[in-house]
C-alpha cells in the first residue's frame, strides 16, 4: 500500500526509563575485543519491527516486554553497562547495571495508515526510535540499548531499537531478542547461554599483517561526502529480477551465482556508473560476512560480540563500468571513498521475532548510509519472496543509478 501524502503523523513519548536487571549481576570492567572497538563499528544500530493488532485485548505488551527485558538483562548484564576509552582507544566496558533506556509511546494513526512508510527508507523512523542527545554522541558514557516501543490506534506495536553497535553484531542482537522472547514466553533460561570471551578476536601479541586487506588500505585522499544532499532510496528483488539477472550470464557459468551474488554485483555496477569516478579509480565493494561460519575461528555458538569481518574486492572504476591489521595501523575505519557496503540480514531471522502475539509485519534496518546497505527478507503485494534493500545516493547520482539498475533487470524494478 502506497504511503498517504497527506497522513498527519504524531508520537507521544512518555519520560524515558532505565530498566535494570532482574536480580544482582557481577560488577566488573569487561574489554571488548579489537573487532568491536574500530572506529566502523562506534554508532547505534537501528533495528525496526512493526507488529499487527494483538486479539483480545487484554495483554499489556508494554509491561511483558519491560519485564522480560529485565529478565534478560541478568544474562547480558553487560548490555546495561557504560562504555569508556582506556590507553590507545581501547574500548572497555563498566558493567555496573545503571541501565537500558525504555520509553513507550502513542502514535495518533492506525498501523495501516503508514502503508509503505513502515518499510525501509523509513520516513518515520526519527518518531518511532528514542531520542539520543546530541552531545553524547551515543558510545562513551552513554546508554548501550535504547528501545521504543510505540502504540498505534488500532493495537498495533512498533518496536525500535538502537543498540550501541561496539557490543554486538546482527547476530548478537538476534541472540539477545530471542532472549528477551523467550523469557516472556515463560523460559527460566535462555536457550543459547550468552558467552562474552572477547579475546578470542584480540589480535596476537605482537601483532603483524599476514595479507593484504584492501578494506581499510587507505588511499590519498578518503574524505566521505557530506550527507545531506544525499537522498535515501528503496529496491526490491524478486523472483522476476533476478530472472533477469541471471539470464544476462553466460549459460557455461559453473557454479552458478547465488542470489545474493547476483544482486551485489548489479548493485556494485549500478552504484558505480551512477557516481561517475574516474575510470582509472579503484572502487571497492565490501561483503560484510560472519566469521561464525569459519569453524577454524573456534566463535562459540552463543558469543554475541562482534564476529563480523568485510572482505573487499577491487576493479577500477573504468573496467567495472565496461584483523591484528587494525591493531598496528591504530584501528582505522573501513575506507569510505568509492567504497560500498554491503550486509546481508536475510539469515539473522529478524522477521520471525514473535513477541508472543504474531511475527512483525516487517523487521530491519530501517534505513542505508551513503556507502552501507543492508539486505532484508520481505514479501511483495504478491506474495513473492524476495530482498528489500535501502540505498543512499546523492541526488543527482539517483536517477541514472535507477536508469542502469533498470537496464540489468529488463525495466523490471518497480520501486525506488
Amino acid at each position: 500500500m502506497a504511503l498517504s501524502k497527506t497522513l498527519v503523523f504524531n508520537v507521544k513519548r512518555n519520560e524515558p526509563r532505565l530498566i535494570v536487571a532482574e536480580k544482582p549481576t557481577p560488577n566488573e570492567v569487561k574489554q571488548l575485543s579489537d573487532i568491536d572497538d574500530q572506529e566502523g563499528l562506534r554508532f547505534l544500530l537501528p533495528i525496526i519491527f512493526f507488529y499487527p493488532p494483538i486479539v483480545g485485548g487484554e495483554l499489556d505488551p508494554v509491561k511483558i516486554l519491560r519485564d522480560a527485558l529485565a529478565k534478560a538483562l541478568v544474562y547480558y548484564y553487560p548490555f546495561a553497562g557504560r562504555i569508556f576509552e582506556g590507553p590507545n582507544k581501547k574500548l572497555m566496558i563498566n558493567c555496573n547495571n545503571e541501565g537500558v533506556v525504555f520509553v513507550e509511546a502513542d502514535a495518533n494513526v492506525k498501523l495501516d495508515q503508514l502503508g509503505d512508510g513502515i518499510l525501509p527508507p523509513c520516513p518515520y523512523m526519527e518518531e518511532l526510535m528514542c531520542r539520543v542527545p546530541a552531545h553524547s554522541g551515543g558510545i562513551i558514557g552513554c546508554p548501550l540499548l535504547f528501545i521504543q516501543i510505540t502504540r498505534f490506534f488500532c493495537g498495533g506495536l512498533s518496536l525500535g531499537v538502537l543498540l550501541n553497535h561496539t557490543l554486538a553484531d546482527g547476530y548478537g542482537a538476534t541472540l539477545f531478542l530471542k532472549t528477551i522472547i523467550e523469557l516472556l514466553k515463560g523460559a527460566s533460561a535462555p536457550s543459547i547461554p550468552p558467552v562474552w570471551q572477547r579475546e578470542l578476536l584480540s589480535a596476537r601479541s605482537p601483532p603483524r599483517i599476514t595479507c593484504t586487506h584492501n578494506e581499510f588500505e587507505q588511499l590519498v585522499s578518503d574524505n566521505e561526502n557530506p550527507e545531506d544532499n544525499f537522498i535515501q532510496a528503496s529496491i526490491f528483488f524478486g523472483p522476476k529480477e533476478i530472472q533477469a539477472l541471471r539470464g544476462q550470464l553466460p549459460t557455461y557459468q559453473i557454479p552458478s551465482p547465488t542470489r545474493f551474488e547476483l544482486i551485489t554485483a548489479c548493485l556494485w555496477i549500478c552504484r558505480t556508473i551512477a557516481l561517475e569516478p574516474n575510470p582509472n579509480d579503484i572502487t571497492r565493494i565490501s561483503i560484510i560476512m560472519n566469521a561464525r561460519q569459519k569453524k577454524e575461528i573456534g566463535l562459540p555458538t552463543g558469543y554475541y560480540g562482534n564476529g563480523i569481518v568485510y572482505p573487499a574486492a577491487v576493479s577500477k572504476a573504468g573496467d567495472l563500468c565496461g584483523s591484528p591489521f587494525m591493531v598496528i595501523k591504530g584501528r582505522p575505519k573501513y575506507i569510505t571513498r568509492l567504497n560500498f557496503l554491503v550486509s546481508d540480514t536475510t539469515s539473522l531471522g529478524f522477521d520471525k521475532c514473535d513477541l508472543g502475539w504474531g511475527k512483525p509485519f516487517y523487521a530491519g534496518v530501517p534505513r542505508a548510509t551513503s556507502i552501507l546497505s543492508f539486505y532484508t527478507s520481505l514479501k511483495n503485494d504478491g506474495g513473492e519472496d524476495g530482498v528489500w534493500i535501502p540505498i543512499c545516493l546523492p541526488a543527482l547520482a539517483l536517477g541514472k543509478f535507477q536508469n542502469e539498475l533498470e537496464k540489468m533487470t529488463c525495466g523490471t524494478i518497480s520501486k525506488i
